[in-house]
This record gives C-alpha cells, structure tokens and sequence, in this order.
C-alpha cells in the first residue's frame, strides 16, 4: 500500500506542474491587461479634464493675467463669475434672459419630444394600428441625412413662415431630430410590458387614453427619464440652428452669445468661460440626478426584448 501510494504521488506530481505553470501565466496576463486598462483610463481621464481644468483657470484669471501662461493664477478672484451673475459687461447685460430662453426650449423640447414619442409608439406597440412599423422605420430614417445638410432649409421655411428670431422655429427644428431616437428606444423599452395589462384594463371598460395615461406612462418611467435628458441635453447645447434661427440679443441662448465673445478684438475670455461653467450647471445636475434611471432606461428594454 505504501509503495501504491507513493507511486501515485510521484507520477501526479510531474502533471501539477503544468497546470500551476499555465495559472501563472494566466494570472500575469491577466495582471498586464489590468495595468494597461488603468493607464489607458488614467490618459482618458487626464484627457477630458485638461479642458475643464483650463475653463475653470481662465475663469478664476483676472482681466490683465489672460493669457499668462501659469498653471495656476497667481490671485484667483471670482469676479469673473459675480460680473456674468450681475450682467455687469456690455456681452452679458441680457445674460438672465438669454438663460430663460435656453431653459424654455429646452423644456419645451423635452415635451414634445416625450409626447410625440410615447403617443408614437403605443399607437403602433399598443393599439396595433396598420403598417405602424412604417412609421418607426421612415422616423429613422431621417438620421441618414446629416442635420447640418437641412440647416438652410430650415432657415428658408421658417422664414417663409414668419418665424425667424421665435423660439417655436428652433423648438419644432430640434424636436424633429430629436423624436426618431426617442421612438426608437421607447419601442424597445414598450416590448417588456405585457400586452396582457391593456387587455385587462380594456376588460373593466378603460379607454384608450386611460390605458396610456395610467397604465402605459407610469411603466415607461425610466425610458421617460432617459429620453427626456437626452432630449433637454440635445437643446441645451445645440448651436447651429439657434445660430441661424435667432439673431437678436432678446430671442437668442445662451450658446448663441457666448459665439459673440470672439467677435471682439479684446476678447474677455474669463467672463466667457465663467458663463460657460454657469450654464453647464443645470445639465450636470439633472444628470447626476437621473443617471440611474438613465442607464435602466436606456438598457432594460434590450435586455427583456
């Protein structure tokens, strides 16, 4: 027994060796892949917040230090921040109103977008109307066209139609671009709720609209959240058709004014980049509020579908 036994033990042993020797080798490659996911994070990161870092640098600069060239100011002062909140410089004396406009077609963006998009789908996903799915497929299709190539089209009809430096023409431009996604992810998001509800309300005597508004709406939530902030954040920061569509110092955003800063000779860029960081505050928290919401909205349709 004890000569089976250690006949046993020495020949398992040469076999052992190869396989501690492949876990080595798996356990350093895996180290490496680890250490270079890092260093490519840590690049990524540093990358994105040079800009940041700059804006927040050039904003804390006084007027006579722009353009030195410290990596920090010598004298930090918010003065650049309290002139664009007091509109204390010719650039920003309608810097308060500018901001309403950039929070109104924003808002409003944000309805039409979520109520052309979810009345969209559940009349197709829902109600089964005939041929829907044209619909959906001719609402996508519309991104296979830049949105800059339509730019001068959308200037020429809302000329045509009077409404030139109105913020209803940048409103109806940017829901039209906006809509095709929302569409789209509310219909992969509708195929998790079981079509056996709507039966079921239906059966008590509940009607179409009632169906949709207490029924279908609480259930879309996340993908509400989600498309809604996408939606505002697209309105937030579009430029172009803003540019075109709005013209005068009472109709135009935010975005739209901070172009005019470079118009100077003398530009003053901290006041521009203490604007800058003013109006990036409401985006970032609206997002930090809702991001899990966002992501389950963005994802739980795909993952049920």
């Amino acid at each position: 027994m004890t000569t089976l036994t250690a006949d046993t033990t020495s020949r398992s042993a040469p076999a052992t060796r190869p396989m501690e020797g492949m876990r080595r080798v798996a356990r350093r490659r895996r180290y490496l892949m680890n250490a270079g996911a890092a260093v490519i994070s840590v690049i990524l990161v540093v990358w994105t917040l040079i800009p940041l870092y700059n804006m927040l640098m050039v904003s804390l600069k006084p007027d006579n230090d722009i353009f030195s060239d410290h990596l920090w100011p010598p004298s930090p002062s918010v003065r650049s921040f309290w002139v664009v909140l007091t509109q204390d410089h010719w650039y920003l004396e309608h810097f308060w109103h500018q901001l309403r406009n950039s929070i109104f077609i924003a808002g409003m963006v944000t309805l039409f977008v979520l109520a052309i998009g979810t009345l969209t789908t559940f009349s197709v996903g829902r109600m089964r109307i005939k041929n829907g799915w044209l619909i959906t497929n001719a609402a996508l299709l519309t991104y296979l066209i830049p949105a800059s190539f339509l730019a001068i089209p959308f200037y020429l009809i809302m000329q045509h139609y009077g409404l030139h430096n109105n913020p209803w023409s940048v409103i109806a431009a940017e829901v039209t671009f906006a809509t095709p996604y929302a569409i789209f992810i509310f219909m992969e998001y509708g195929r998790s709720i079981p079509l056996e509800l709507d039966e079921s309300a239906r059966i008590d005597g509940a009607s179409p609209f009632q169906i949709y508004y207490k029924i279908y709406l609480p259930l879309m939530a996340p993908a509400l959240v989600a498309v809604g902030t996408y939606a505002m954040l697209v309105a937030w920061n579009q430029y172009l058709y803003q540019f075109l569509l709005l013209s005068n110092k009472e109709s135009m955003t935010v975005p739209v004014a901070l172009a005019q800063f470079i118009n100077s000779d003398i530009a003053p860029w901290n006041y521009m980049m203490a604007t800058a960081i003013i109006y990036a505050l409401p985006p970032i928290a609206i997002y930090y509020a809702f991001r899990r919401r966002m992501s389950s909205g963005l994802t739980m349709g795909g993952v049920k579908g």
